[in-house]
Formats: C-alpha cells, structure tokens, sequence
C-alpha cells in the first residue's frame, strides 16, 4: 500500500481532459463573441472583454475573501490589534491578485483559468494559515472591528456611523486614485485594452496592478466579515458574488440616475 498512488494515470486524464475542454471551450466562446461584436466597432468589442475582465475579478472573490478572513483572525488570535489586522488581511489580497496577474501576464495563461488556479492554490495556503477549516475569535475576548454584537447590542448607532465613515474614506480614496494619471492608465486599459497599448500604456502593469487592488480590498473585506460572524473558514467565500452583484444592481438602480 506504500507504492500506491491515490490516482492513477487514467484517473487523472479523466480529470485533466474536461478542464482541456472546458478551456478550449472558453477561448473559442471568446474570439466568436469578439469576432460578431467587431462589425459594431471599437465599443462593442471593448465591452466583450469587459465581461471578461469581470468573470475574472468574480472568480477571484472566492478566494481573497477567505484569505483575508483567515490572516486577519489568525493574527488576531496572535495578539495584533484586530483593526491592524485588517491591513494584513488588505496585503494578503493584494498577494493573491498579484499572483493572478502574474500568471494571466507573464505567463500567458488566460485569465479565467489563471483565476481558478489561484482559487485552488489558496485553498491549501488558507488550510495552512489557520491549521485547520475554521478558527473563530470571540468579541468577549478581542476588541473586533466589527461584532454581530454591535450591530443588536445598544449604541449600536454608533457602530453603523463609523462604518458609514469608514466606507466614505476608502470611497473617497478610490475616487482619488482613479483620477491619477496612473488611476486613468487603469481605466483605459479596462475600457479599450488595444487603444491603451497603443497609446505606449503597459496594459499587463496596469492588468496586474487592478487585480491588486480589487482583491486587496475583497480581502479586506474578508477580514471585516471574519471579524463580524466570529469566526473564519475556508468556505467563507461561497455565495459572495450573488451578495456583490445584488449590491451592484441595487446601488446601479438608486444613484444611477444621479450618474
């Protein structure tokens, strides 16, 4: 039984062959989608692959927000201040969507599947940081950023305020950033990936660096959230989009008149 591998060879084609598909599958839906679209012009086209910078950026919230979740309690549970934490848990993000850039960049994987394979890997790493599937942190014990104590317990008026206050900060500072020359890079690359080249932007730079900042902040997030339900998991990530995607719709349906 030492000798024995836990798959074998025809094991394993089962399982490599339906991703090959799947991928193949996946790129070729991608170039038709650009070839129809190219008659409607520039417009369209940029469209399509903003759908497909957002299946990556989705894809990616599995992974970050358990991540973050995970270093922030661990660090917690180690004696850090659970607000200081919360930046490790930014950090910890970013690292994960460096490594999705790097690999979709540098190595020419496509997003997609550079994504999943980020996901994958980060469920190990997050096994690894806590010890085991779940940790928890109790608010009787640590001062936590964010308690589902706080929100049922009295004053809990002045939790929800300085949430409000901690949101329009990092609002007010993403709205700085993207109006930075390096900030407005970003944009272009998002909205037209071939005209930002053109006009001499580093398109894989800025890539990289987006998905940085996107997953930092999923992380931080994760890190909150960690700290809110008391505890962290590595399933924690699961269900996030549909909450993210009824935030967007319903935020787009209230200022989008306004915007």
């Amino acid at each position: 039984m030492e000798g024995k591998m836990l798959y074998s060879g025809k094991d394993l084609r089962k399982l490599i062959i339906p991703l090959i598909i799947e991928q193949i599958l996946a790129i070729a839906v991608g170039m038709a989608d650009t070839i129809m679209v190219s008659a409607a012009g520039e417009a369209a086209v940029s469209g399509v692959s903003l759908v497909d910078t957002v299946n990556i950026l989705l894809i990616n919230v599995f992974s970050a927000l358990a991540t973050g979740g995970a270093v922030a309690v661990m660090l917690i549970r180690a004696g850090m201040n659970p607000a200081l934490a919360l930046i490790f848990a930014f950090l910890a993000g970013m690292a994960a969507g460096f490594v999705t850039g790097v690999l979709h960049t540098f190595f020419g994987i496509p997003g997609i599947l550079a994504s999943i394979l980020t996901q994958i890997g980060l469920y190990s790493v997050n096994l690894g940081i806590m010890g085991k599937s779940n940790q928890a942190v109790n608010v009787m014990q640590y001062k936590l950023v964010a308690s589902l104590r706080y929100v049922t317990g009295e004053g809990n008026w002045i939790f929800f305020l300085k949430l409000i206050f901690a949101a329009l900060i990092l609002i007010a500072l993403c709205y700085w950033f993207f109006g930075t020359e390096l900030g407005a890079s970003i944009r272009a690359t998002g909205c037209n990936e071939q005209m930002a080249r053109a006009q001499g932007i580093n398109t894989g730079f800025n890539k990289v660096l987006a998905l940085m900042i996107s997953n930092g902040l999923v992380g931080l997030c994760g890190g909150i959230y960690a700290q809110y339900q008391g505890a962290a998991d590595v399933n924690m990530g699961r269900g996030a989009i549909v909450i993210g995607l009824a935030a967007v719709i319903i935020s787009e349906v209230i200022f989008g008149k306004f915007c």
